[in-house]
């Protein structure tokens, strides 16, 4: 059998039948409220989240959200947030620290959304508000990078203590596209680009951007839905487990740590 190259696996993350957030949701959660809003500009359909139960554990579930169908991509922007997406999962964030509740974060993007209006009402600013507040979030946070991470799209709903990838997901700072126009001015070159970026998550894990990889049903997570859900469930519930034990001074010391130390 041919191995998987970084660029069959980009394909396998873009799956138009990969499950997204509202599957994991109907497939792993006893129940989910959905909260709307970031009480500043409105309700960004790009980002949802709300309280959500998984085996009788209360969670706060946030994630990107990404269509089906065109209509549903449409209403999501592809997946790509808006600046109210990020404030509105900050404020969810600030709700599960209110309720000591845990957060669990879906990471599936291609990047935020670059336009000149989500630019005008503060994307940048944003996501950066939004990494300095996870960084002290005095609650545990599990991240499940499910498809794309597309860079910080992606992040702004990201630092969390447990980084978790899906076999066949993809987590970068830029597109293998955006990547060989900017490096060769090529965007044929794609597939040389995602081989250079180390995106992968076996290459990720070796470099200690992530903590575990959760394996996929063989084709890819969008041949067994629900297998997929009931794997990525347990491997959620595991590392709460964990977290849930440690005080929270030492788990804000350790997440410092542990994202200071990425790079060096």
């Amino acid at each position: 059998m041919k191995k998987q190259t970084p660029w069959d696996i980009v394909q396998l993350a873009r799956h138009a039948e990969r499950p997204n957030i509202t599957d994991y949701i109907r497939l792993m959660c006893e129940d989910f409220v959905e909260l709307h809003g970031d009480r500043l500009f409105g309700d960004d359909r790009g980002l949802i989240g709300g309280f959500a139960t998984l085996d009788g554990v209360k969670v706060m579930l946030i994630g990107h959200r990404k269509g089906r169908t065109v209509e549903e991509n449409i209403e999501a922007n592809f997946g790509m947030a808006n600046p109210e997406g990020y404030r509105k999962a900050m404020r969810l964030m600030r709700l599960a620290e209110k309720y000591r509740l845990p957060v669990v974060s879906f990471v599936d993007t291609p990047g935020a959304y670059p336009g000149s209006e989500a630019e005008a009402r503060g994307q940048a600013e944003a996501i950066a508000h939004n990494l300095e507040f996870m960084s002290t979030l005095k609650t545990p946070m599990v991240v499940v990078v499910t498809g794309e991470g597309g860079s910080g799209g992606a992040l702004g709903i990201a630092v969390g203590d447990r980084i978790l990838m899906l076999q066949n997901a993809v987590y970068s700072v830029i597109s293998p596209e955006g990547c060989a126009s900017i490096l060769w001015r090529d965007g044929t070159k794609a597939a040389l680009a995602a081989e250079t970026l180390k995106i992968t998550a076996d290459a990720l894990l070796s470099l200690g951007i992530i903590d575990a990889i959760i394996p996929e049903p063989v084709g890819g997570a969008h041949t067994d839905a629900t297998q997929m859900a009931a794997t990525v469930k347990q491997a959620i519930l595991t590392h709460l487990t964990t977290l849930k034990k440690q005080p929270i001074e030492k788990l804000l010391g350790q997440r410092y740590a542990k994202f200071a130390k990425m790079g060096a």
